[in-house]
């Protein structure tokens, strides 16, 4: 890369000029502000204490000696201690006429490592998929994409949380109230009518908190005293002691779970490559902890609970095993985290898990370091934030959340609406119209999430998401119809941008220039993305190159040009755009259509 030679030959003009040995990654490099002539600029102010020479002075010594090594620089100018370099037309045009072609284009060649173990989803069978599962699947699984296209082998990792006291809640609720009904009975997703259990509960467990801190119970006293927790506790005791009957309900209900999680997730465009259950890993868990406890790790109080004492730490006391011996969460994601080291050896463990869980990775890790799990350190939560509505918050037990699916429908719908107002499907037949809808609207719901940085908290807007202007999926898929369009006329009129050999000598305008720059940073920016693991540097990036096409489509006539050189110059870097558009769109799990 033209970086990579930059920093080479300015090392290379220092250790001739001043007798001084550096480092290439010691050269302060950055990209040119807009408002100054240049492409790349050097920051010299640290030089200039090696030269014994102003600022001024030896960044124009530096450039004098860089514009006669490197071909690629046309020219340089100076601003205090910043050196501008321009590169010539050629060098942009080169790179336009070779990269143009290469499938591979910013992607890079596979790693001989370990594999990048990522976990996202992460359902709990109690309830449906919402908005937030949304966000956690949307990003886990662009971030699968990323890792693959920066050479890493990625194992797309599930951990259903299916047991525990939440899904005992919802055990109980249908125990009492649910009169045998089923999926096929009522017509309702499994995953649905499981929520509408677990909502239930906990509309009853409230009232009989009520009725308790009436008679005098302090809110603690009657959380843990009401009758419903008391049974749900029980059935929990009943389904680690493995009775029939309550493991029979369990693996029913859980079925009907997993059968609307399948739906939602095709629905989603997403997949796994490895589903591990929390039924499966608590044992594990259990056993790590049993033996903690044996090798004086950690400590056992006189109730018979099991802990880990994290005080010396910055922490506190972590419980790890109740007194009755039930697990908590805690202790089947120890069993979990060895049983992934076991199957994989990986070079990296990533979580994708909301920010209200970073106090929970903090414990994990810091156990784990206690048992002596050497991969411990490999551990990498990333802390996304929460979506809300214009409404508000959502809270699951009290069925105030969008549901995923509902959430869907209705972006297909508002995307049918907007595109049939707009006329952009009037040419299409009903079941291409139907597809582009399904397209459209799942695109804008992807790429609105995915734009925003994961640590932040997000406002969820569909009807906003769904806009043909502005920084949204719907427009950076309508650009890319549109190159299509203008390359299949092109194509009638004997021009193929595949097959193009474009002039080297010509001159860039502007606005050219500008966009094959931006294609010459895809890949610069797959890297950006898989370091920071973010897909909003994606999805920020295909944002700015298809505004920038559009200028070009607008300003710049590209089949009614006279000048045949320039036709293909701007053929070739219409089909180029379209080309990286589409690979960045992949990358965020998006679809782009041909016609719009």
């Amino acid at each position: 890369m033209i970086e990579t030679k930059i920093r080479e030959q300015t090392c290379d003009a220092i250790r001739t000029l001043y007798r001084h040995e550096l480092k290439p990654d010691s050269i302060g490099l950055e990209k040119t502000k807009k408002e100054i002539p240049g492409d790349y600029t050097i920051v010299v102010f640290a030089l200039s204490k090696i030269s014994r020479k102003l600022p001024e002075a030896t960044a124009t010594e530096i450039g004098n000696f860089l514009q006669h090594k490197m071909p690629e620089i046309a020219t340089f100018n100076v601003i205090k201690g910043f050196l501008n370099l321009v590169l010539n037309d050629h060098f942009w045009i080169k790179f336009l006429s070779k990269q143009s072609v290469q499938p591979a284009f910013g992607f890079h060649k596979p790693r001989h490592e370990r594999p990048v173990v990522l976990e996202y989803s992460s359902p709990n069978t109690n309830k449906p998929l919402h908005l937030g599962h949304i966000r956690n699947n949307l990003l886990g699984f662009s971030l699968a994409e990323i890792l693959k296209a920066n050479g890493h082998k990625v194992v797309k990792a599930n951990l259903v949380n299916d047991r525990g006291i939440h899904i005992c809640k919802s055990m109980l609720a249908y125990m009492k109230w649910g009169q045998h009904e089923t999926p096929a009975s009522t017509g309702i997703k499994g995953d649905h009518l499981i929520g509408k259990y677990y909502v239930l509960f906990n509309t009853n467990y409230k009232s009989e908190i009520h009725d308790l801190i009436i008679k005098g119970l302090t809110e603690e006293e009657a959380e843990r005293q009401a009758p419903l927790i008391v049974e749900a506790q029980e059935i929990l005791r009943r389904w680690e002691a493995k009775d029939p009957v309550t493991v029979d309900l369990w693996r029913t209900m859980n079925g009907w779970a997993y059968e609307g999680f399948d739906v939602t997730y095709q629905r989603l465009g997403v997949d796994f490559d490895k589903i591990y259950h929390e039924s499966e890993t608590y044992l594990l868990g259990k056993k790590l902890v049993m033996e903690g406890l044996h090798n004086g790790i950690l400590v056992q109080k006189d109730d018979g609970s099991i802990w880990a004492d994290l005080r010396s730490e910055g922490l506190d006391e972590k419980l790890l095993l109740r007194s009755d011996g039930t697990s908590v969460y805690m202790t089947q994601d120890l069993g979990t985290a060895q049983l992934r080291y076991d199957d994989y050896l990986p070079s990296n463990m990533i979580y994708v898990v909301g920010n209200e869980q970073n106090y929970h990775f903090d414990v994990l890790k810091k156990v784990l370091v206690k048992l002596g799990k050497n991969y411990a350190a490999h551990i990498n939560h990333l802390s996304y934030g929460m979506v809300e509505l214009p409404q508000g918050k959502m809270k699951s037990r009290e069925g105030t959340v969008v549901d995923a699916d509902d959430l869907l429908d209705e972006m297909i719908q508002t995307a049918e609406e907007t595109t049939r107002e707009l006329g952009k499907a009037n040419e299409l037949t009903t079941e291409e119209a139907g597809k582009l809808f399904n397209t459209i609207g799942l695109g804008a719901l992807k790429y609105f999430i995915l734009k925003v940085d994961p640590k932040k908290n997000m406002l969820f807007d569909p009807k906003e998401s769904i806009d043909f202007n502005g920084n949204t999926g719907p427009f950076i898929q309508y650009t890319y119809a549109r190159i299509q369009s203008l390359l299949a006329r092109a194509s009638a009129a004997g021009f193929w941008w595949e097959d193009a050999q474009i002039s080297l000598n010509l001159s860039l305008l502007p606005l050219e220039k500008e966009t094959i720059k931006r294609l010459y940073q895809f890949q610069e920016v797959v890297i950006q993305a898989g370091d920071e693991l973010s897909p909003a540097v994606i999805a920020n990036y295909v944002y700015e190159l298809a505004k920038g096409f559009n200028q070009i489509y607008q300003e710049l006539p590209v089949l009614k040009e006279s000048d045949g050189e320039k036709v293909l110059l701007r053929i070739c870097l219409s089909g180029f755009t379209g080309s990286v558009i589409k690979k960045s769109m992949k990358l965020l799990g998006i679809e782009v259509p041909d016609r719009m």
